[in-house]
């Protein structure tokens, strides 16, 4: 199959990263709902909307400023502003949601741990999601340098390069049964979510070292600085965890 793949239907180019992120955002809801039929929820259905509204305006917000300090450029015409309000990122939604959460718990004063419900439907769009963006190949810039490693690929511009969606794709598929795994144990509450994001991130922090960034940061690009702010804002979690294993 050739990258990017661009169906044609009917005499129409469909937007295949597109089609697949309405449906990431779909199916991922869907599940949530599933899931949530079967879980005992602790919090209340009125303080679940609200949570939901908050993680949604966050993620909306997270994604778009995230969009642009990954290449922080100051459009002049009409096309390049429309670009700009494109542009988003999947790291900085997920941060950005994690912050409309305790948000809109403070405001509503629950105090339960809300996060665990939404880590399998997370990971399920994220999945998806990037099926949508291995599939556009470099018309998405979650492509990487030019290498000779075995799992290279020519992306749509005739250079062999690391597959970045594809890597992540298969550390998603690693990550769901392992943390299906972690979900069999008991975990404490809110527990789940906080190891899912810290796994994520810190992939997404080495493997954005694959990746061709121009802006550079320290020799770190914004991606990974935003990855280093979520490690420390899970510090305690870490360093439980290293306790723990060291026992």
């Amino acid at each position: 199959m050739k990258l990017p793949f661009e169906p044609v239907i009917f005499g129409y180019e469909i937007n295949i990263h597109l089609v697949l992120e309405y449906l990431a955002f779909f199916l991922g809801y869907r599940y949530y709902v599933f899931l949530r039929k079967r879980t005992v929820d602790t919090i209340v259905s009125t303080n679940r909307l609200s949570i939901i509204l908050g993680a949604a305006i966050g993620a909306f917000l997270g994604s778009r400023i995230m969009g642009f300090l990954e290449n922080p450029v100051f459009p002049i015409d009409a096309t390049s502003i429309l670009e700009l309000f494109n542009a988003k990122t999947i790291m900085g939604g997920l941060f950005g949601g994690l912050l409309g959460v305790e948000i809109a718990k403070k405001i509503i004063g629950e105090k339960e741990s809300s996060g665990d419900l939404f880590t399998f439907p997370v990971i399920l769009g994220i999945f998806i999601g990037r099926i949508g963006c291995f599939l556009s190949g470099t018309n998405e810039f979650t492509y990487g340098k030019e290498t000779t490693f075995f799992m290279g690929m020519n992306l749509g511009d005739n250079i062999i390069r690391h597959p970045i969606a594809l890597y992540e794709l298969i550390f998603l598929i690693i990550l769901f049964f392992v943390l299906q795994k972690l979900k069999t144990r008991n975990l404490k509450n809110g527990l789940l979510f906080q190891y899912f994001m810290i796994a994520y991130f810190a992939f997404r922090f080495f493997v954005e070292f694959l990746k061709p960034n121009y802006f550079l940061i320290f020799g770190i690009s914004s991606i990974q600085i935003l990855c280093l702010i979520c490690l420390l804002y899970y510090n305690k979690t870490i360093l439980n965890l290293f306790v723990k294993n060291a026992s």
